[in-house]
């Protein structure tokens, strides 16, 4: 159901994701991921308010069945949307919700993702080392999630160390990783990598990143950094002197996010950037 409802959004769908999310009320394992599903496509548009009010309804699906693992995994899908909208107290606010609930490997590996992404510079590696070596032969874990949380603990400090870090993700970040760990977060390390070639000042570089979730929508979907990569575009291109093609961009990110929630400070800033270009 997670599959037809991603091609709901994909087709623009509004009534057909309406209908899965009715359909799954009370069925077990598929109501919560349907919820979870819809919280995205609400931060996709930047209302965060209805996002979060559907994330809370997945985990409380999730608790009501006492599957606490799963709902623990929804609680960080709505922290790291947080996170990337600009809100680390509120991320880590639901990271801590989420650990009284469980503490199995994929939440602290998630835990981990967040923090990092908050920008909690003085957080140990460690814990990513001691799941890269308990599970040496997972790809999804070792490929795509403890480079991208790796990434981000050094992108606080040296963005060229990040980038280095995060090569080991290229075959891997088109891949379809969202029942790994119960996020809605996709092409993750190459947004990372663009924000590094951002700071790094390299334009082309940044904007080839961000782009990649415009190309590969199917592989992005409802991902609420794909709304995102709009206005890193729109930076990229400022980066590159092409202001027409900046416009652009931050017209096509405040379209999308046309009803978003007006004290999103990621929105704040998008339109502080945008007026200084007009």
């Amino acid at each position: 159901m997670s599959f037809c409802y991603g091609v709901a959004f994909l087709e623009e769908d509004t009534k057909g994701m309406q209908e899965l999310v009715t359909s799954a009320t009370g069925k077990v394992g598929i109501e919560d991921l349907l919820l979870s599903n819809a919280s995205d496509t609400e931060a996709f548009y930047g209302r965060r308010t209805k996002a979060r009010e559907l994330s809370r309804r997945a985990v409380e699906s999730a608790l009501q069945d006492h599957r606490n693992e799963a709902a623990a995994l929804w609680q960080l899908n709505s922290a790291l949307r947080e996170a990337e909208l600009g809100d680390p107290q509120e991320a880590r606010k639901q990271v801590k919700a989420s650990l009284d609930m469980s503490q199995s490997r994929d939440v602290q590996l998630l835990v981990e993702l967040i923090l990092a992404r908050t920008g909690e510079t003085n957080r140990s590696g460690e814990p990513l080392d001691a799941v890269a070596r308990r599970f040496p032969t997972n790809t999804a874990i070792n490929k795509y999630w403890v480079p991208a949380a790796r990434a981000s603990l050094a992108l606080q400090r040296d963005e060229v160390q990040a980038i280095e870090i995060l090569r080991v993700t290229v075959p891997y970040e088109l891949a379809y990783l969202d029942p790994t760990l119960g996020t809605g977060i996709f092409l993750y390390p190459a947004f990372i990598r663009g924000e590094a070639y951002l700071r790094a000042n390299k334009g082309p570089e940044a904007a080839a990143e961000f782009q990649k979730y415009l190309q590969y929508r199917g592989a992005a979907v409802n991902c609420p950094l794909a709304a995102l990569a709009r206005l890193q575009l729109g930076r990229s291109y400022v980066l590159m002197h092409d202001l027409e093609k900046a416009r652009t961009a931050y017209r096509d990110f405040l379209a999308l996010w046309k009803e978003a929630d007006s004290d999103i400070p990621v929105l704040k800033q998008a339109k502080a950037e945008f007026e200084k270009l007009r």
